[in-house]
């Protein structure tokens, strides 16, 4: 398999346009060319990683966390990150992270989390705008569907749990060739009239290069007519956090110990503001940030990480905070990640880690 192949499918996932702006997923080394045969799921890449995907002879190791994180000023094996990675070059294994793009799409962390949790049909906590664009194309009766058909299986026309959306709206274009032209449709130096649609549909865009290339293809006009349109509205499947309500109302020291019995690490908690639980928050990682959001949409408890001593005040006998370490708040997307590549790659050798790389220890 090529390393190329590999990156195909995760970012068809969770494309990289989708990650923060100071994150670093990518492939961080290796040639894309390169064939391998193994890969290693890690959350962390460690010296220890590094060893390990040695001794099982993978090729390529795929971490959560980006090994580069900052701006790397020397290579001298100072640290453990310098030593996994000169330890990576030395020995031609590649490495690749998603980090954040990985957050941010629907079915990535926060939804691992979710079912960890028992929720079903979780929501985005705070979805993100500007990521939309609305395309608008100009197009002959005859040619609409299959048209439409190509822009779909490019990308186009997706809302939520609904695909092939599409909005048409007949019309007539005019149009006149050039004695330079080779008109589908008229005659060169003639004004031609048709009857054509206004075809309009939402395209992601980190999908809107392909959706063009596909237009471009399969339109049949030497030149096409289309409208790219930026669109504010929220997008309900991409951002950060999650969101979902429990099937039946728990005690909150019912959830505070699934909580622990799932995640493991230890439990820091505020005071629970009332006796039940139905409606929780959460976000993978460090999520204090969405503490007020998680508020405005009536979460009764919020489960994240990395929580300062000063912003479990800001409960306020609002909400239940629930904070779990980094690590066991994430340790699942190892698993995640590698269910995705065994269905994408059914042949082939996806091996987890044996290793933690939490890097606390507790009493």
């Amino acid at each position: 398999m090529q390393i190329a192949e590999i990156i195909r499918v995760l970012e068809d996932w969770a494309p990289l346009a989708y990650q923060e702006s100071y994150d670093n997923s990518k492939l961080l080394y290796g040639q894309k060319k390169k064939e391998v045969q193994q890969v290693l799921i890690s959350l962390d890449i460690t010296e220890a990683i590094v060893d390990e995907a040695l001794q099982k002879g993978a090729q390529m190791i795929i971490s959560h966390h980006p090994l580069i994180f900052g701006g790397l000023k020397s290579l001298t094996g100072k640290n453990d990150a310098e030593r996994a990675l000169i330890k990576a070059i030395q020995n031609d294994i590649a490495i690749y992270a998603l980090h954040t793009n990985l957050d941010n799409v629907a079915s990535g962390v926060n939804a691992e989390i979710g079912r960890r949790l028992g929720i079903n049909r979780p929501k985005i906590l705070a979805p993100r705008a500007g990521i939309l664009k609305k395309l608008v194309i100009f197009v002959p009766q005859d040619n609409v569907q299959s048209l439409s058909e190509a822009l779909w299986a490019a990308g186009a026309g997706n809302i939520g749990e609904y695909d092939q959306c599409s909005f048409r709206s007949e019309g007539k274009g005019t149009f006149r060739a050039s004695e330079n032209a080779n008109p589908t449709l008229g005659e060169r130096g003639a004004l031609h009239e048709e009857a054509e649609y206004r075809l309009e549909v939402l395209v992601e865009e980190a999908h809107l290069a392909a959706v063009l290339k596909a237009m471009q293809a399969n339109h049949p006009y030497e030149e096409v007519a289309y409208e790219v349109y930026a669109i504010e509205n929220l997008h309900q499947d991409l951002g950060s956090g999650m969101y979902g309500d429990l099937l039946v109302a728990l005690s909150a020291e019912q959830v505070l110990k699934q909580i622990k019995d799932t995640f493991g690490g230890i439990l820091r908690y505020t005071t629970p503001h009332k006796p039940e639980i139905k409606r929780i928050a959460w976000c993978g990682g460090s999520g204090s940030f969405l503490l007020s959001r998680a508020k405005a949409i009536g979460a009764d408890l919020f489960l994240s990480s990395d929580f300062k001593y000063h912003q479990f005040f800001e409960a306020d006998n609002q909400i239940l905070i629930a904070d779990i370490g980094h690590y066991e708040n994430e340790q699942y997307t190892i698993g995640l990640i590698a269910e995705y590549l065994r269905k994408k790659f059914p042949n082939f050798a996806v091996l987890l880690t044996e290793n933690s790389t939490n890097p606390i220890n507790y009493l």
